[in-house]
């Protein structure tokens, strides 16, 4: 089954800095497709609200990697990542054209040193 991280640190996922959207409606949505992880912050503030797409044992089997998601502040952009993720997600299925907008880099921190666990928190390499 896929796997999704959402942050919910210092910005994702608060009214403060996104106002407007109904957090938990996004991660009730997600968690109809997919096995959803709340975690703390993942460091990319500036792209809040910031949702991790995983692959399933089959999408990674077929090259694919998790995909990182910022600026998902549209209730549209849950639709669109459970829409792919029903088609197959990452390793199985073409990223959407409208996901595209939503790429965003992972922390130098994560690049560098380690990925998202299956806790859902960044892992660091020592």
């Amino acid at each position: 089954m896929t796997r999704i991280a959402i942050c919910r640190g210092c910005c994702c996922g608060t009214a403060r800095r996104v106002p407007g959207l109904d957090h938990d409606a996004q991660v009730a949505r997600l968690a109809e497709v997919a096995e959803v992880r709340v975690t703390d912050c993942l460091d990319v503030c500036d792209q809040a609200n910031v949702i991790v797409v995983q692959p399933s044992p089959a999408g990674r089997q077929a090259g694919g990697r998790p995909v990182w998601l910022g600026l998902a502040n549209q209730p549209e952009a849950a639709d669109d990542i459970a829409a792919w993720i029903r088609a197959g997600g990452p390793g199985l299925a073409d990223l959407p054209g409208i996901l595209t907008l939503h790429v965003t880099a992972p922390p130098r921190r994560i690049r560098t040193a380690g990925v998202v666990s299956d806790s859902g928190h960044a892992d660091h390499a020592s």
